[in-house]
This record gives C-alpha cells, sequence and structure tokens, in this order.
C-alpha cells in the first residue's frame, strides 16, 4: 500500500468525531476551516458550536451585524477571519443571491478565502482532488521526504504542495485531505511523535536518517516587538466609557477602554499626571479618585508583546464635550461588546 493509503487507512481507525466531519454542507465546512486557522481544535470546537447556533446558514450571518460577529469570535484572536467570514457571507448573498460557490474557483472569487480553504471546501463538498496544505501536512511532508528546504520559504512552500498533490487520492480527495491533516495533528506532531507506531515509518526519510527532530526546517521568525498599553477604566456612578478602535491594527473595530500607548513604559507619575489630565482636561482634580493600578499583564501577539496596566477611577463628570470616539456605555453592558481577550481576560477577574 502507497504512502496516503496507509495514512488513509490510520485515519479510519484514529480519527477524531468532530462535528464538521463527514459533512457535506459547504457553509458550515467553510466555517470550519477558518475557526481551525492559527487555532487549535479543542479550542476551536466550541467557537464552532457557538457560531453554528447564532448563524446556521449564510443568510443569518450576512444578516447579522458586526459587533455581533466579533462578540462571537472573542478571544480566538485573528479577527480578519470574523471580518472576512462575515464580508464573503454579505457578498454571497448580494452578489450570488445566497447561493454558495460550487467550485475551487469560484471559492477563491470570496473575501479572504485563499488557496488552503477553497481547496479543502472543494474536495470535501465537491470531490475535486486539490490538496489542502496546512502545518500540519507540511510537516508530514518534509519529514517523509527529508525535505532540506525551509517549508514557510516560497521554494519549499512550492516543493510541499507539489507532494501533497502526489500523494492526493483522486477518488476520494475530501477523505484524504482529512487523513493528511489529521494524521498531522495526532501522529506526526511537532515533537516527540511516536515513531515505533508510526504506519509510514519505513518510508519516511526523517526517521530512517534519524532526522525527525530535525525536521521540517523553518526560517525564524522575527523578534516580536514590545508594546505598553496603558488603559484608563473609568467609572461615573453606574457609567463607563468605551472606544471603538480604527483602522490600522489587527482589534480594528473592537471596543476597548481609552488608553495611551507607547513603545517604552511610562511612569505612574506620567500616568496618573500629564496624561490623565489630558484625559479628563475641565474635570476638577477633587473630582477624580484613583483606585488601583494593576500590575503589567503580559500579551503575547505575532509579531508584538505586549505589556498592559489597567488605571481603576472613579470620577464625578464626564469631560464636556465628550473626547472624540467616547462612548458612555452603563456598566452592566460593557459584557455587550466585542474586545480584545487581554481586556476580556482581566475582566473576568476583576470586579467592576
Amino acid at each position: 500500500m502507497k504512502i496516503g493509503g496507509k495514512i488513509r487507512e490510520w485515519y479510519k481507525k484514529n480519527k477524531r468525531e468532530l462535528p464538521w466531519r463527514d459533512i457535506t454542507d459547504p457553509y458550515r465546512v467553510w466555517i470550519s476551516e477558518v475557526i481551525l486557522q492559527q487555532t487549535r481544535v479543542n479550542q476551536g470546537l466550541a467557537y464552532y458550536l457557538r457560531f453554528i447556533a447564532a448563524f446556521p446558514d449564510v443568510h443569518s450571518l450576512a444578516g447579522a451585524g458586526e459587533d455581533e460577529v466579533l462578540k462571537l469570535w472573542q478571544g480566538l484572536g485573528y479577527y480578519n477571519r470574523a471580518r472576512n467570514l462575515h464580508r464573503g457571507a454579505r457578498e454571497i448573498l448580494s452578489e450570488r443571491n445566497g447561493v454558495l460557490p460550487a467550485s475551487y474557483e469560484e471559492w477563491l472569487e470570496v473575501k479572504g478565502v485563499g488557496p488552503y480553504t477553497a481547496s479543502a471546501i472543494a474536495s470535501v463538498c465537491f470531490g475535486e482532488p486539490r490538496a489542502v496544505v496546512d502545518g500540519n501536512v507540511s510537516r508530514v511532508i518534509a519529514r517523509m521526504y527529508g525535505l532540506e528546504v525551509a517549508i514557510n520559504s516560497s521554494r519549499g512552500e512550492k516543493q510541499v504542495a507539489t507532494l501533497a498533490g502526489e500523494l492526493m487520492d483522486p477518488g476520494d480527495p475530501g477523505t484524504h485531505n482529512q487523513a493528511m491533516m489529521e494524521f498531522g495533528a495526532m501522529q506526526c506532531i511537532p515533537v516527540s511523535p511516536e515513531c515505533r507506531i508510526c504506519p509510514v515509518m519505513e518510508e519516511c526519510n526523517a526517521f530512517r536518517n534519524g532526522r525527525v527532530d530535525r525536521l521540517p526546517v523553518k526560517l525564524p521568525k522575527k523578534k516580536p516587538v514590545e508594546w505598553y498599553i496603558y488603559y484608563y477604566m473609568m467609572a461615573k456612578g453606574r457609567e463607563s466609557i468605551l472606544m471603538r478602535r480604527g483602522n490600522g491594527d489587527i482589534w480594528r473595530s473592537l471596543y476597548q477602554f481609552p488608553a495611551v500607548e507607547s513603545p517604552v513604559p511610562l511612569s505612574d507619575e506620567e500616568l496618573l499626571g500629564p496624561r490623565l489630565r489630558e484625559m479628563l482636561k475641565d474635570v476638577p482634580e477633587k473630582k477624580i479618585n484613583i483606585q488601583k493600578v494593576s500590575d503589567p499583564i503580559r500579551h503575547q501577539l505575532t509579531h508584538r508583546t505586549i505589556y498592559a496596566r489597567f488605571i481603576h477611577l472613579e470620577t464625578g463628570q464626564w469631560p464636556r464635550p465628550l473626547p472624540a470616539g467616547w462612548i458612555p456605555i452603563l456598566r452592566d453592558h460593557l459584557d455587550d461588546f466585542p474586545v480584545p481577550r487581554l481586556i476580556n481576560r482581566y475582566m473576568e477577574v476583576v470586579n467592576f
């Protein structure tokens, strides 16, 4: 039996029971594949179930507001995925009368859908022999064939795609793609895989040559840049203030407390002096009561390491007029607004 056949046999015996398995509904496969990008299955499962419950079809997703979609996505990260799903659903409704694409090429025309997602939908739902290549599949291919080229380089990506296509089973491409991804996720794992029980160890170049722990080769990532954010959690009676982030970063369209951001750490004297006075100009100092300044909280993003502090304060009045972008919110309703996971984590453990 060839390599692909052995991996498919392994899959039949070892695959996890997941709600997007053994279905050919392109909408649900689309949702599952987008959620599982950059996300582990055990984390993405709960989000998938909530998302499908809220938006069971493309019409309900297209008809939702962006805040509603982002709130369901809160904590999953890479928020462009949610924005693109929403925009893609609206495109399908407006340009295709709500009829989902039925081929790889048609899916590539949908906002935010690239070759990976289009291949997954086309193979699983429509039987197109399109190889899906994600991080798990790339690792399997690199070890199986002993690739020395970095799999995250342009040359490496092309080699992996070519070899993945050669392994493809044109008779059942959907099962084949799911088998390859599952094999990488469960058997050919990044660190210390159990090679002695692997069904393709005899064919595996990395195993035969004692190089499993050195493959795949990857280009080093850029070191994350440090960034400092200071959130002012202001209370006036039952009210607080939120702002919606504008364009230009991964958190755009999400809500946050008014904040000061800096590439270097700021002192308490700066935060509670000039910065606070600038934020609450025209509010008498006697009406401002600083209650707490949190310790720094580290939050890791792909390209940034964020250190955040939260400044709790009460004030007897808001500035008049309110600064641009400030939105008075009843504190009981703060949970209705989508916020970055960093803020959500803090609010889960702090009484405000």
